[in-house]
């Protein structure tokens, strides 16, 4: 079967059953307020009891929400969103209905049993809700006979927020003809018992006093425990380009941990079309934009040389026979094809990288670094490389100082870095590989970009709205260390709502299994807005973050009295500053990386 052959990650849409006989398309098969008592699993296709997409040329005749609305089929094919679509989604593998625009392609949930298997961290579904944000508790029965409960929430389809959504369009469908979105859908993620494996889903019931839950598709999310991340970094928003056309990118990443059947990850986070990657190599980096030996090729798909990305999707490459080796510059090189005028970017890299001249055509294969007349200074597209593998990986979450911004370009001197060299340099603990996922002016709880649309603001949406894409879908994420919280302290938050942020992504973090480590909030008295007022906030936080004692955290990092001049505590000490009083330098990112105790981010060891 064609879905066994996709993997255990995938279980979606086999099969197409019409509306119960004279009921409307959109018709739901079991009333409101009733939980439908769960009968034998079915694959998710044979329960479908609405209609979500309509044709443009018939926009009135699908009723999505009772209201006579509904998506637009042309606009979701414009997305890369097109029936029978496989898109992977924060590290799960969904799919779009093998319907056509005006048949059943999602079910309303009400207490129906879904056949579903595989083992893995997660459960992942493609949702929305109609008549406001919907949800409720549902059910995961394993192959062993246990049963776990999950609550699942879906953002209603015209107001939810931006942020975490998984595609928005620009068109509604009605009775009146199209009218101005935008409309979404989000993927939703929740846990799943450890090492079991599920044999079927019970969808939360309905509910009279809330909004409708319509599921399109649901799978078991694998992030790969059999795998560690090299290399990452966040998407931070979605830029102006070029226009670049015919083009390849050479991207300079730094591995961390070393390891064989190196696979690196393309993100269209934040876009409204797809992007094309023609083809694909990855090479040990020699000097400039020239690499030490041939590229090796990268393939998608199981063997195809490019790959369709679709708006708001990523992409994993197949395991290539090339081993990372640890602690060394890599080239990621992508032929974009086509002409691209947007693209989702890691604005603060730290790091040249280099592109070919405009219609050059795919120099992947390059050895040599002549086809690369330009440089820059941000890593589009690319947002991970990992292997084969290994123990599993340290994430750090944080803001501008995790990023490495002041840190010496190219250097590699974030503390991220150093933190991993040391995971390599010894042999007692792990050797864990470290993921930067920092992003500069990032915060905890509130949003500096708002996740849809071209924008010049690359402060990404907040720690909260980017734990799922950033941490809990990462390869092998064992330990979460999150460092942020002074750029909300200085722009208004309050230390109870930064603390209770802190509090939020340690919850989550928790229910998916991982260890999370918080580090205080560094001293920044010398920057033109660290008055007083905000160094009070900064001093409630940190005091809350000693005081957990193990409460809501697993552990506390000091980064504060890491940094801080002890004759003049609300300042960086001079030595660590970079000079602008905020970002220490390279010898103050060095003393964080080297202050922490190893056998803190290790689970089962504090």
């Amino acid at each position: 079967m064609r879905l066994r052959r996709w993997g255990t990650a995938l279980t979606l849409l086999l099969a197409v059953t019409a509306s119960p006989a004279g009921a409307p398309a959109g018709a739901a098969a079991a009333s409101p307020g009733r939980t439908a008592r769960p009968g034998a699993p079915q694959p998710l296709a044979r329960l479908f009891d609405n209609t979500a997409v309509s044709d443009n040329s018939r926009p009135g005749a699908t009723d999505f929400d009772g209201a006579g609305h509904s998506l637009s089929a042309q606009d979701l094919a414009a997305a890369g969103w097109s029936p029978g679509s496989v898109l992977t989604l924060d590290g799960a593998r969904l799919g779009r209905p093998r319907t056509a625009a005006g048949q059943p392609d999602n079910v309303r949930a009400d207490g129906q049993a879904v056949a579903v298997r595989g083992r893995g961290d997660a459960l992942a579904f493609l949702v929305a809700g109609t008549g406001g944000t919907a949800g409720g508790t549902g059910t995961v029965r394993y192959r062993d006979g246990s049963r776990s409960s999950y609550e699942l929430t879906a953002p209603d389809w015209r107001s939810g927020p931006l942020t975490t959504k998984a595609v928005a369009l620009p068109h509604l469908n009605g009775a009146g003809g199209q009218s101005a979105g935008p409309v979404r859908l989000y993927a939703v993620a929740v846990p799943l018992r450890p090492g079991r494996e599920v044999a079927s889903v019970v969808l939360p019931g309905a509910s009279r006093s809330a909004g409708a839950l319509h599921v399109f598709a649901v799978a078991v999310r694998d992030t790969a425990r059999g795998r560690t991340g090299s290399w990452a970094a966040s998407t931070a928003g979605y830029r102006a380009v070029g226009p670049w056309t015919d083009r390849t990118l050479r991207l300079v990443v730094h591995s961390g941990a070393g390891g064989p059947g190196a696979r690196i990850r393309i993100a269209n986070t934040f876009a409204a079309a797809p992007v094309e990657i023609a083809a694909a190599s990855i090479a040990v980096r020699g000097t400039g934009a020239a690499a030490k030996h041939a590229p090796v090729p990268l393939t998608f798909g199981r063997g195809r040389a490019g790959v369709r990305v679709p708006a708001g999707a990523e992409a994993f490459s197949d395991p290539a026979a090339f081993t990372v080796p640890p602690g060394t510059d890599l080239l990621v090189s992508l032929h974009l094809p086509g002409t691209v005028t947007a693209a989702p970017v890691h604005q603060e890299a730290a790091q040249l990288s280099y592109l070919s001249a405009a219609g050059s055509g795919d120099r992947t294969g390059d050895a040599g670094g002549a086809a690369y007349p330009e440089t820059m200074s941000s890593w589009p597209f690319l947002t991970g490389v990992d292997v084969r593998g290994g123990p599993g990986s340290v994430v750090a979450l944080g803001d501008s100082i995790t990023d490495g911004v002041k840190s010496t370009s190219g250097a590699n001197h974030r503390w991220p870095d150093v933190l991993a060299a040391r995971f390599q340099a010894q042999h007692t603990l792990p050797r864990y590989g470290v993921l930067n996922h920092g992003i500069s002016a990032n915060r905890i709880v509130t949003d500096r970009y708002q996740g849809d649309g071209v924008s010049a603001d690359t402060g990404g949406v907040s720690a909260r709205n980017r734990l799922e894409r950033d941490v809990l879908a990462q390869p092998g994420a064992r330990t979460v260390v999150v460092f942020e919280g002074i750029n909300d302290v200085r722009w208004g938050t309050s230390a109870e709502e930064v603390v209770a942020g802190l509090r939020a992504l340690a919850r989550r973090a928790h229910e998916r299994g991982l260890r999370v480590v918080v580090a205080t909030v560094a001293p920044c008295e010398g920057y033109p807005d660290c008055t007083a007022a905000v160094e009070t906030r900064r001093q409630a936080v940190n005091a809350a973050v000693r005081a957990d004692a193990g409460a809501a955290f697993d552990a506390t990092l000091d980064f504060d009295a890491v940094l801080r001049d002890p004759a003049h505590p609300g300042r960086m000490l001079p030595g660590y500053d970079s000079g602008d009083h905020l970002h220490p330098g390279d010898a103050g990112l060095r003393a964080l990386g080297e202050a922490v105790d190893l056998r803190a981010l290790v689970p089962g060891r504090g």
